[in-house]
């Protein structure tokens, strides 16, 4: 007796650990498809596909048509602006990320940025390799011993980057509306309630929310106007967050002292972004939360999702992101 396999579509650029678990079952045939695939060719796959693991795929209403036997539905990562989750839901089909797989990682680029700004990294190493040591004085870099971080967005990212700037000696503030106080306390760090009125004393702000209508162009203009001139801002978050050409005004016109920016609207930005003219900017191709240790962690936590909900089996709560379709 012949029994039909189940069908995973699998991204080429997905890590190999994922690969091998989902080769290691013989009840499942793992397809590759490419993230940047012609979707015509894209919702093909999806025809047959009882599930589908997302890079940056975008994946709409549309695609969840093309797609009759779909069962589940996983993220290899956290975000997930461009995926319908109501058209998920409406059909009972679960949408899985990664949890805390790529938390250490983003916030060990957090700091990494921070770091580089105010150790002015690239100009220390720019003023040895020209012969420029004389000058090593014009430009004195900074400490962050005793500097006000102040975190946008207190959950899995937030609270790593709060312990680790702790440990650096500085003051933690939070802001996350949505987290109790005593939880940020707690944490050893001081809850921020009114997000404008902590922001003049902050040296350093950092972003950890999602992309929402409600934090599209959350520091716009008028908010970056509040920071103070020795402050900088660090966006590992999400492009549109930050209004870009405000930031750059702001930053040509000394009104920042710097920025660290992972992340862009749209992706990839256009090269004549004149961000990438200013000194004080460091800059990165959305790779914050991807290093080798959290790629292969993604890749196993992506695939056992989308095995269990195949095997008729409920993933674990902090994986999903509707769980109103586990009803269904």
């Amino acid at each position: 007796m012949t029994t039909t396999k189940k069908k995973l579509l699998l991204p080429t650029t997905m890590a190999q650990p994922g690969w091998d678990l989902a080769k290691s079952r013989k009840d499942v045939e793992a397809i590759a498809f490419s993230p940047t695939m012609p979707t015509p060719e894209f919702r093909a796959l999806l025809r047959d596909a009882d599930g589908i693991a997302l890079t940056t795929t975008p994946f709409r209403a549309a695609d969840i048509e093309a797609a009759p036997r779909l069962l589940a539905v996983a993220r290899i990562g956290v975000g997930y602006d461009a995926v319908d989750v109501p058209a998920l839901t409406g059909r009972g089909i679960p949408l899985m990320t990664c949890d805390t797989d790529n938390s250490p990682s983003v916030a060990e680029s957090v700091m990494f940025m921070m770091l580089t700004l105010c150790k002015r990294g690239p100009d220390k190493d720019a003023l040895v390799r020209r012969g420029r040591w004389s000058t090593r004085y014009e430009e004195l870099p900074t400490e962050l011993l005793n500097k006000t971080v102040l975190i946008i967005g207190f959950g899995r990212i937030g609270t790593r980057v709060a312990k680790r700037c702790l440990a650096m000696e500085m003051k933690v503030q939070a802001y996350d509306p949505y987290v109790p106080a005593q939880v940020v306390r707690a944490a050893g760090c001081e809850p921020v309630a009114d997000l404008d009125a902590a922001l003049p004393g902050a040296d350093y702000v950092t972003l950890h929310c999602p992309k929402t209508p409600e934090t599209v162009n959350l520091f716009d203009g008028a908010r970056l106007a509040r920071m103070k001139h020795q402050s900088r801002l660090i966006n590992t978050a999400r492009g549109g967050l930050v209004d870009e050409s405000a930031l750059y005004a702001a930053l040509a016109a000394g009104r920042l002292a710097g920025a660290g920016i992972d992340v862009f609207s749209p992706e990839p930005p256009l090269t004549d972004n004149p961000l990438f003219t200013l000194p004080n900017v460091v800059v990165s191709p959305h790779m914050a939360g991807n290093t080798r240790e959290s790629l292969d962690r993604k890749s196993l936590t992506v695939t056992r999702n989308l095995l269990c909900v195949l095997d008729g089996d409920t993933p674990k709560s902090e994986y999903v992101v509707n769980p109103e379709a586990l009803a269904k």
